[in-house]
């Protein structure tokens, strides 16, 4: 929570109203949420934004129906809003609600499967009041973030220690059952850095997909790719540290390597493509999409989190080089 706090700040300060956030670039709106992770979240939030200034007059739509309809937004979320603006009778079930509702009834089963999820969905929408909707929707929320915690939960604190299940059954730890596990498949990708003076070549991703929106430096699974991919005239090619990424569904080991160009007038950088040109390859550097990022004055575009790594790294090496 402290980690987003600074994040939340900036992001309200910067957009104070749903319509400053519907007319905003996405490219701001990415790069106010770089390094948090997650990014479609942001994207569904700018997109919900310039749904509600477009369908709704900038107004915050009060029905269930419509608020579901709005991108990112699922049934708790929904929930969660209306009834902490309206004090309207919508059960949520979030991660922490979830926990309780796991524990206080001995729910058996991972609770985000599918059929585990719908037994805890009627039980939150059982116990849920008609009235002071919002003070008990947030008491949920905080009794499974402070007291019935993921480990060593404070049952001796909890208002529900008596009725509880698990803790009757002193199987607290059972409750809910862990996520089943598999091993989380390998990838490895070559990050091209192609650098001249202060600046390095971004490229910006297809708004669907991995980082999408956001700018990368210009990907390959096999190194020999990213050798092909320049020329070999005025670069000096250096492979940096290498360092592991993981996502939810996957590890990506990074291979970053840096290829430095000349900085003489007539230094060739070919807008061509992966094409040959006697014997030689070039970078496709015409692209739309590509963009040249200035070292010492960062640019507001959103970045994922492998790439202002890498970025943070030879900035501080660049100052070092210029003794700052």
């Amino acid at each position: 929570m402290a980690t987003v706090i600074p994040y939340f700040e900036r992001f309200i300060q910067r957009f104070p109203t749903i319509i400053d956030l519907a007319n905003a670039p996405i490219d701001e709106v990415l790069h106010l949420w770089t390094g948090l992770g997650y990014y479609a979240r942001a994207r569904n939030l700018h997109k919900a934004a310039q749904q509600i200034r477009d369908e709704f007059g900038g107004q915050f739509p009060t029905d269930f129906a419509d608020v579901f309809a709005l991108s990112g937004v699922g049934r708790s979320t929904a929930g969660a809003v209306l009834s902490s603006v309206l004090d309207a009778p919508y059960p949520i079930l979030d991660g922490n609600v979830k926990r309780v509702l796991s524990r206080y009834f001995a729910v058996e089963g991972w609770s985000s499967e599918k059929t585990v999820e719908n037994k805890l969905w009627d039980l939150t929408a059982r116990v849920t009041p008609t009235s002071q909707v919002a003070d008990f929707n947030q008491a949920m929320m905080d009794l499974g973030a402070m007291i019935c915690t993921r480990s060593k939960p404070k049952c001796f604190l909890c208002p529900l220690e008596k009725g509880c299940q698990a803790n009757a059954q002193q199987a607290w730890a059972d409750f809910p059952a862990k996520k089943p596990q598999k091993a989380l498949p390998e990838k490895q990708s070559y990050f091209l850095i192609l650098k001249q003076g202060t600046k390095v070549l971004l490229e910006k991703r297809e708004a669907k997909g991995l980082w999408g929106g956001l700018y990368v430096f210009p990907q390959f699974e096999h190194l020999d790719d990213l050798k092909r991919s320049v020329s070999g005239k005025n670069l000096q090619m250096t492979q940096l540290i290498a360092f592991r990424h993981t996502f939810s569904h996957f590890h990506l080991d990074i291979y970053p390597i840096l290829a430095e160009l000349s900085l003489q007038k007539n230094a060739e950088v070919l807008p061509l493509g992966v094409a040959e040109n006697q014997g030689n390859y070039h970078l496709r550097v015409s692209s739309t999409a590509d963009y040249w990022y200035d070292l010492t004055q960062p640019s507001e575009v959103g970045l994922a989190t492998p790439i202002k790594r890498i970025l943070d790294e030879l900035t501080l090496t660049l100052g070092q080089k210029n003794g700052a």
